[in-house]
């Protein structure tokens, strides 16, 4: 878990968009499963627009890759999810691993908080480690990076809506 990688402005640029996300998000990329999964979301690229963000991140996956995972990484193949979960039907997203992508593997995920906790209720980020669900602290700006096999979930939000950044790290198949 990182905390203060990006200032309250950009977390308020990066939610603003994600609260503003309309496309029905997807279960493996290509079908819609309400009964797994419940949010919306908008993609965004290392334009103009949004550079600033994939540099970032970039930077501090860099680090922690060569600190704590030292998997052998090519970068970002996909565009940056920005999600939304709402109350209103229940946002959530069942267990599930980050395998697939568009070309080399999924190796490293990366979620950030971009929602006050106080401004929404459920909507839990828990990873399955050791056979034991874990939760996330809820806390605006936190990142966290975990490796793409782990089972995680968000859990339903029962009330106000949650948004997050989720982006994923790819890179040669592993042997």
């Amino acid at each position: 878990w990182w905390r203060d990688v990006f200032s309250s402005e950009e977390l308020d640029k990066l939610q603003e968009a994600a609260a503003k996300a309309t496309q029905e998000a997807k279960v493996g990329g290509e079908i819609i499963e309400t009964s797994i999964r419940r949010s919306k979301v908008k993609f965004i690229f290392p334009d103009k627009e949004w550079g600033w963000v994939f540099k970032k991140l970039a930077d501090l996956i860099a680090r922690v890759n060569v600190d704590y995972y030292g998997f052998d990484i090519t970068g970002f193949e996909e565009g940056i999810q920005l999600t939304s979960y709402e109350a209103t039907d229940s946002g959530t997203y069942g267990w599930h691993q980050d395998f697939g992508g568009n070309g080399s593997p999924r190796k490293l995920s990366l979620v950030l908080q971009l929602s006050n906790p106080s401004e929404y209720e459920g909507g839990e980020l828990e990873l399955l480690v050791s056979k034991h669900p874990i939760s996330v602290e809820k806390e605006r700006g936190r990142v966290t990076i975990f490796p793409s096999w782990t089972l995680h979930q968000v859990t339903p939000v029962t009330k106000g809506n949650r948004q997050s950044l989720v982006v994923w790290v790819s890179g040669p198949e592993f042997k």
